[in-house]
């Protein structure tokens, strides 16, 4: 199994958080947040991103209602996806998120108490719950 590099977007309106993984131990990183205007990143900060980690394949997390229908932010997510697509010709897939940010919430609070309820943190660590289960789920 060839090592691969991975990259996960946790999307969002204002904010996008990221992680870093690799599919030998399926694990991942929680790495900065990206700050978005009307869920458009700094495109300067993402190709930084892109640059320093050299992904093989990017995973996105996709927002659905708990039927598994779409949302609002799901369209913008979609459309995330393509311009990251465009822009840096990178195989990505979607991956169900449902619940993600619960646990990423419940994760904080076991580490480190009521303290770890700042945005930042809680984007990043569902942008690694969904990187994680996305390597359990499929192999590169």
């Amino acid at each position: 199994m060839n090592n691969k590099t991975l990259l996960s977007f946790d999307f969002g309106m204002r904010r996008i958080g990221v992680a870093s993984g690799q599919n030998v131990t399926k694990t991942a990183c929680p790495l900065n947040v990206l700050n978005a205007k009307n869920g458009k990143p700094d495109w300067n900060e993402v190709d930084i991103l892109f640059k320093e980690w050299q992904p093989n394949h990017i995973v996105i997390g996709l927002p659905l209602n708990m039927d598994g229908s779409d949302q609002v932010i799901t369209i913008c997510t979609r459309k995330f996806s393509h311009s990251i697509h465009h822009r840096y010709n990178i195989p990505i897939s979607l991956h169900d998120e449902r619940l993600s940010t619960k646990e990423a919430r419940s994760t904080l609070f076991e580490c480190e108490g009521y303290q770890a309820f700042r945005k930042r943190n809680i984007d990043s660590i569902a942008a690694v719950i969904i990187l994680e289960s996305w390597l359990e789920e499929n192999s590169l």
